[in-house]
């Protein structure tokens, strides 16, 4: 192609890109020619030979290819992805000559495309034939959207190659660390075993204790200094709220446990409890204990720019356990904690927790995965040697280091040391940035991840997270390598989440998993 070319060739693809509300209109045009409309749809991220000969493979099953493509925002393949932006995807696909037109789909699934375009042969890959193995639903929604217009799908044999393991490959997706990591995972664990493992976590049963918290984000963008005084100004534009500490972590474990119990405490006049209700998943039975004389815990969190946090402010006056609260949950405790498979601890030592209370949990409890955050509210008295014992304990470096009194010991050392102090089976240290390793105290061996996550949103909520999927891991008896790695996934998957706006969700972590391992 010449440069006196390029203008028209330009205009040629950018005539071939409409919006999906458009391309409607102009697929009814066509459908009233008596024209036969095959319909492509996929993310597209790194178009290939396979790609090319899949579509012209569709091509034949029309008089017209339409191609959409997942907006950049409902690209569930985990951190970093797509690589390349819908409309640059967009282009690439207009610039075919089998393709006709291209449209951006702004939903998750193809099922609003195929509502609205109703094509005669929708066009998938043959690695689409099983919807047995599609682990989001999404194969036989589309397929009930297709048949329900009367149109039928195709499914090509044509060459296939992964645009996944190519970017991987090819883009430097991932650090070399993180890559040398894969490699050596994917010597020993599929996609499949990951897969049997979270069907593992499926067939458990969960109680989740902890303080009840309420975390606010008031965002703000700066003003700089003021006129009098070394003091920030800033102007408020928003704020959201989110259910926090165990609230979150039971919705984490929610999504991949069959059945969960939640307790916490919860103030009396400012309870919170329909809001606290109404973020619950549906399979979360909840256990409130309510002191008339408390309030929930409300942690509110001013952001800046570039989602910087600003100072935080603790609205909590009482500790919400009291004498009698701590008597029923133990009470509760010592009647129920035998029909649970594991407790999952988060104590943020927020005062719900009495040592009463631990001294049941360490006692009775199945399985116990414990985690003692350092924060603002405790720092300095609250430390995991509260429990006399755990099975599975979660720590980040700070708090490992408080706990044990040691500030330069190497950090597997340093684990060794407390499992032994805590006879706990497996002790995991996150470490932010540099990943997690996991002490194997059967093994006497250490597991260690990197940090798998290629963007971050927000680091809150992370370390509850890994304890969530980490903690089931281990009290489902899996291989400690995949239970640090499937912690470590859920992490990645969390600091793309601002706060607790949302769960982990099980599709993401095997959208993920599958990104990670092909």
């Amino acid at each position: 192609m010449t440069d006196q070319d390029a203008p028209g060739e330009i205009r040629r693809i950018e005539s071939k890109l409409l919006p999906l509300v458009a391309l409607a209109e102009q697929v009814q045009l066509l459908r009233a020619q008596g024209k036969r409309v095959a319909l492509c749809h996929g993310t597209f991220d790194l178009l290939h030979i396979g790609h090319i000969r899949h579509l012209q493979r569709a091509r034949r099953e029309g008089d017209i290819l339409i191609v959409t493509v997942t907006a950049d925002a409902h690209v569930n393949k985990g951190p970093g992805r797509p690589v390349f932006s819908h409309d640059l995807r967009a282009e690439n696909l207009a610039a075919l000559e089998c393709v006709d037109w291209v449209a951006v789909n702004h939903a998750e699934t193809a099922v609003n495309v195929l509502d609205l375009l109703k094509p005669d042969v929708y066009v998938k890959g043959s690695d689409y034939l099983r919807a047995e193995d599609d682990v989001t639903g999404n194969i036989a929604r589309e397929r009930a959207a297709v048949e329900r217009h009367g149109g039928r799908i195709f499914h090509t044999e044509e060459l296939t190659s992964s645009s996944t393991a190519l970017l991987n490959e090819h883009f430097q997706v991932f650090s070399e660390e993180v890559k040398g990591y894969l490699a050596d995972f994917k010597s020993r664990c599929s996609i499949k075993s990951v897969g049997d493992a979270l069907q593992t976590l499926a067939k458990l049963k969960v109680l989740v204790l902890g303080d009840a918290i309420i975390d606010e984000y008031h965002y703000t963008t700066s003003l700089g200094q003021t006129g009098k005084g070394n003091v920030l100004a800033v102007r408020y534009q928003d704020q959201e709220r989110f259910a926090g500490g165990s609230i979150a972590v039971a919705n984490h474990v929610a999504g991949f446990a069959a059945e969960v119990t939640l307790m916490c405490g919860l103030g009396g006049a400012e309870s919170h409890e329909a809001f606290i209700r109404s973020k619950l998943s549906a399979n979360i039975d909840p256990v409130f204990l309510v002191n008339p004389a408390a309030r929930t815990l409300i942690k509110r969190r001013y952001i800046g720019d570039d989602m910087a946090k600003l100072f935080e402010v603790y609205f909590h006056d009482q500790d919400i356990a009291s004498t009698a609260i701590s008597a029923d949950a133990c009470r509760w405790l010592e009647s129920n904690l035998k029909n649970y498979d594991a407790v999952i601890v988060p104590d943020f030592g927020n005062g719900f927790i009495t040592q009463e209370m631990v001294e049941v949990l360490a006692d009775k409890a199945p399985f116990l995965a414990v985690n003692t955050q350092l924060n603002s509210g405790n720092r300095g008295y609250h430390v995991i040697t509260r429990y006399p014992r755990a099975d599975f304990v979660s720590l980040n470096e700070p708090e490992l280091r408080i706990a044990a009194f040691d500030r330069g010991s190497e950090i597997s050392a340093l684990a060794q040391t407390m499992a032994d102090k805590m006879s706990c089976k497996h002790l995991a240290v996150t470490r932010g940035t540099k990943g997690v390793l996991v002490w194997d105290q059967s093994h006497k061996k250490v597991h260690a991840v990197p940090a798998l996550s290629t963007c971050v949103v927000d680091r809150i909520g992370a370390g509850d997270a890994f304890l969530s999927l980490a903690g089931m891991g281990a009290a489902a008896g899996l291989d400690p390598g995949i239970t640090a790695f499937i912690g470590s996934v859920g992490a990645a998957l969390d600091v793309q989440i601002v706060c607790n706006r949302a769960a982990v969700s099980p599709v993401d972590f095997q959208k993920y998993v599958t990104t990670l391992l092909k």
